[in-house]
């Protein structure tokens, strides 16, 4: 009850403590009935989220993107992205999801440098935030939902790795949410499905 009752002060006392200012300018609102503008519509919000974080509004955030949208006005991309995740196999389709995941990727890995360029008490955002972008799909073409492509970025953890696991026997997904309770300060040791920590996922 105790610790309990310090968290509430804590809240408060965060409430009352002023927050960083900005220069960034409003965002702008996009129509999204024009799929032209989805990869710019995730430009402003991975800015939103970089500020808010910025700005201590917030220590967590979650961000689900849909790219089920008409075909996206990029070049050489001429079927919507739900139809192209049905792909059986097809290198056209497959060379057009490429063109999709890329100029959304980008967009991420813009958010990332935003994090490592900004500074929180002498040190990167980036290594004083875990990220997680992942998919709710190992393969969409058959709706298979394990095998799950994952990246973590920041948090203080060893990174520049692949870890990959037995397809088979798989290690639980919820085993990096584990990692990531206990590097936030949470003596977690279980969560959900879990069987333990990540294996191979190390403080840097």
């Amino acid at each position: 009850m105790r610790d309990l009752e310090k968290q509430f002060h804590e809240s408060a006392a965060w409430e009352q403590r002023p927050k960083p200012t900005t220069t960034a300018p409003e965002p702008r609102d996009l129509d999204l009935k024009d799929s032209s503008v989805l990869i710019e519509k995730i430009q402003q919000m991975y800015d939103v989220l970089r500020l808010a974080l910025e700005s201590d509004s917030t220590r967590l955030i979650t961000l689900f993107l849909s790219f089920t949208t008409p075909p996206l006005k990029l070049p050489g991309v001429t079927q919507d992205t739900h139809n192209l995740t049905h792909h059986g196999g097809s290198p056209e389709a497959l060379a057009q999801l490429e063109i999709i995941e890329r100029a959304g990727l980008a967009k991420f890995s813009g958010l990332l440098d935003g994090l490592k360029t900004a500074q929180e008490q002498g040190a990167p955002l980036l290594d004083r935030t875990m990220v997680l972008f992942g998919s709710v799909m190992g393969d969409a073409n058959t709706h298979n939902n394990a095998n799950f492509p994952l990246l973590l970025a920041g948090g203080g953890f060893k990174h520049g790795q692949h870890l990959a696991f037995d397809k088979t026997n798989n290690t639980p997904l919820a085993n990096i949410y584990v990692s990531m309770l206990q590097r936030l300060g949470i003596g977690s040791e279980k969560f959900a499905t879990s069987n333990g920590t990540m294996r191979g996922l190390e403080m840097a």
